[in-house]
């Protein structure tokens, strides 16, 4: 019976916080709610402490909203930024590097640098060039290459 009469209590608060505020969901009343982690209330927070601890969220609204002559919304908690997390120790090559390290490396005769830098070709792709080859009488061992590659990729 107590734990009803605390979340009436919670909820007519609630609303005079509405009407004060202007707002008209009760979530809109969470960027006016400092935390202590810095930033402004979680809609999650509100809905829980509106269930768990009701009498503590009420004194925080009137604390807050209530009691303040002019609510001032809180400012939003600094996040990093989005994309922060990529690697940074990775070299990116543009299309001319890549092409001279690759006819270096067809020059060079290494085949396992020319499989690593060389984009991965489709399998459709490569059985239309290798047919392609095989009409014209030419021999391409690279183009093999590339279709068992994709046949291996197309396995797993």
């Amino acid at each position: 019976m107590e734990k009803t009469k605390s979340l009436k209590e919670v909820e007519d608060v609630i609303g005079r916080a509405l009407k004060k505020v202007g707002a008209k969901k009760e979530n809109d009343l969470c960027r006016y709610i400092p935390m202590a982690t810095g930033g402004y209330m979680h809609h999650f927070t509100l809905k829980k402490m509106k269930t768990k601890q009701p009498s503590e969220l009420s004194s925080m609204i009137e604390k807050y909203i209530i009691n303040t002559d002019r609510p001032g919304m809180v400012p939003p908690k600094h996040r990093a930024a989005r994309g922060s997390r990529k690697r940074r120790d990775q070299v990116v090559f543009n299309r001319s590097i890549l092409d001279k390290l690759l006819n270096m490396a067809r020059v060079s005769g290494d085949k396992e640098l020319l499989s690593a830098l060389s984009p991965r070709r489709p399998l459709a792709i490569c059985k239309r060039e290798l047919i392609s080859s095989i009409r014209h009488n030419r021999v391409e061992q690279e183009l093999w290459h590339a279709y068992a590659e994709a046949i291996a990729a197309e396995v797993k």
